[in-house]
């Protein structure tokens, strides 16, 4: 390989890892404190967050607009302009230079609309930094404080409940079924309870890791882990329905306060409770399509669903969900299915209507089925929804420990000054000992580190204190490859070469020792970090990071300096040392 292809190389290479730590660079550098507060937020709380904002804002624009219409458009709110711009080309309309706050309230058909537009924007400026966090390098709990369970999974007593209906043949498939409907409801309990960025995942066959950074109190973990999720069949008013929508549609930001509730609770009747209906949207969140007004009397509890499947119907093949109901559910189902034919019922769990069907006819069998323009992916998520009514697995917390922020804080600090005075003795050392031959280690290390960062950010891994152990023998191991071409290169010169053979000599002279000691250390790094756990994997992740990044540095990088100096600055002798005659 020439040297300007090196160069071309290392240059592609340096923009990738700016690539890879730009996320890292955004949220650590660039995202405002309140940002990452509400970022670092479930996804309800996101909603809700965007939902009451931009009611505020519509409150408070409509009353500058009553003082002076003619007022224009405040600082805060220029973000508008571009899409006001947009629907004014989409009328044939020119844009107005001096926009105001009539020209912006004209721009859209309803106060609805107008409405949907700054929440969407809100939204999306949080979900923007979120996917910073999501892609940038973690702070594991011991550096940022926070709390870790290992819940055990009681899957032997979710199929003895099942009885004969399941066979041995069976059995295994049905636990993992059981299994992920587990940790799907503890995942939406523990988002919906507003924490910060919850990790839930499965642990061998029978264990859940709950992994929850930031504050939070063990008591009301526990609670959520332990409870249940509720499941309910409600009778749809359409008046009602229809009642609200219009009402809604008209004072989008005056029906709802912060909290969710009704301003005005007459505006439905008081047998009545308003939900809205959700849908999954291109971010994986609960997406809010619609509102329904439903009975608070419940028709059925979900506690009387037994099983649920999706199947194909078998002349058109479209997708439909099917339940079978215990012998009371289907009792009470088919007494109410009689007196309710042509009514619709809603399907609500945890106060979100999930799906609404029509009834066609008395369902007295236990069996119902349904139906409608169902995708597959609809159909299988109100099949977990119902799942969380009859597949209940028993939980039960292992162990559960609970790491104080400030402890957090002291260990980043510790960490931090461990690596920076590292690096910074071994610096000076390289340039006392090796004189202006330092410089190529001073450089190597800090791209080395610079590396490092980036591919942990690459693969969205986990800073713990025992990473940034890895980091620091690192440090210690690529400054040993330097040492090792330097004394090569010295040794070249010894003998009377000039500064270019003595360079190529070294390098090559030095490759397979350090090669040697890298590759039995990588060995045993990978080792660790399949067959460790916790912090031994932590450290061996950042160790072999560190094994390959401080190779490619002190072979790669060192030599194209070296090259520079002897190519484009015509250097004759080489500064590598004390007592080298040249």
């Amino acid at each position: 390989m020439n040297k300007r292809t090196r160069l071309v190389l290392l240059l592609v290479v340096l923009a990738l890892c700016f690539v890879f730590l730009w996320p890292s660079i955004s949220w650590y550098g660039r995202t405002p404190k309140e940002l990452q507060q509400l970022a670092l937020g479930s996804t309800e709380n996101i909603k809700s967050y965007a939902e009451h904002k931009a009611g505020e804002d519509v409150r408070s624009f409509k009353a500058m607009l009553s003082a002076n219409s003619d007022a224009e458009l405040p600082e805060e709110y220029s973000w508008l302009k571009k899409s006001v711009s947009k629907l004014y080309k989409n009328e044939g309309k020119k844009l107005p230079s001096n926009l105001t706050l009539k020209d912006v309230m004209s721009a859209y058909d309803s106060e609805n609309k107008f409405m949907t537009e700054i929440k969407t924007h809100y939204k999306d400026e949080i979900l923007a930094a979120k996917k910073y966090y999501e892609n940038s390098v973690k702070l594991g709990l011991d550096l940022s404080g926070g709390m870790s369970i290992i819940v055990k999974a009681d899957l032997d007593a979710v199929v003895a409940s099942q009885g004969d209906s399941i066979s041995a043949e069976n059995a295994e498939e049905f636990k993992k079924e059981a299994m992920a409907n587990a940790i799907d409801n503890l995942t939406s309990r523990i988002d919906k309870f507003g924490l910060t960025s919850p990790i839930v995942r499965q642990q061998g066959e029978d264990r859940i890791y709950i992994e929850i950074p930031g504050a939070a109190q063990a008591d009301a973990i526990n609670t959520l882990i332990m409870g249940k999720g509720l499941l309910s069949f409600r009778l749809v008013d359409v008046d009602a329905t229809n009642a609200f929508k219009a009402y809604y549609e008209k004072n989008p930001a005056s029906t709802f306060n912060a909290l969710g509730q009704l301003m005005d609770p007459y505006i439905i009747p008081d047998d009545c409770e308003v939900f809205g209906v959700y849908e999954k949207d291109e971010y994986g969140l609960d997406e809010r399509t619609d509102w329904i007004v439903v009975k608070k009397e419940v028709a059925l509890d979900g506690q009387h669903v037994k099983s649920a499947d999706v199947q194909p119907d078998q002349y058109t093949r479209q997708p439909y969900v099917s339940f079978n109901l215990d012998s009371e559910g289907a009792k009470i189902f088919g007494d109410f299915t009689s007196a309710h034919v042509n009514d619709y019922l809603a399907i609500v769990s945890d106060e979100k209507v999930k799906s609404n069907a029509r009834i066609n006819d008395a369902i007295t069998t236990g069996a119902v089925s349904l139906t409608g323009a169902f995708t597959e992916e609809e159909a299988n998520n109100i099949k977990k929804v119902l799942q969380t009514a009859w597949l209940n697995v028993p939980l039960e917390v292992e162990s559960q420990q609970v790491i104080g922020a400030s402890l957090g804080e002291e260990a980043i600090h510790q960490g931090i000054m461990a690596i920076l005075l590292g690096l910074g003795l071994i610096l000076v050392f390289m340039l006392i000992f090796y004189k202006a031959s330092g410089i190529n280690a001073v450089i190597a290390q800090v791209l080395n580190l610079y590396m490092m960062f980036s591919i942990l950010s690459a693969f969205n891994y986990t800073l713990t204190l025992s990473s940034i152990a890895g980091m620091i023998l690192t440090i210690g191991m690529a400054v040993d490859a330097n040492v090792l071409i330097f004394e090569r290169i010295k040794e070249e010169l010894r003998l009377g070469k000039s500064r270019a053979a003595a360079i190529s000599m070294g390098f090559d002279n030095a490759f397979w020792a350090i090669m040697d000691s890298n590759i039995t250390t990588f060995i045993a790094a990978i080792f660790l970090s399949q067959l460790g756990t916790g912090a031994i994997q932590g450290f061996a992740v950042s160790l072999a990071i560190g094994v390959v990044s401080s190779v490619f540095t002190a072979l790669f990088v060192s030599r194209l300096i070296f090259d520079f100096d002897t190519d484009v600055l015509k250097a004759k002798k080489v500064s590598i040392g004390w007592g080298i005659k040249q």
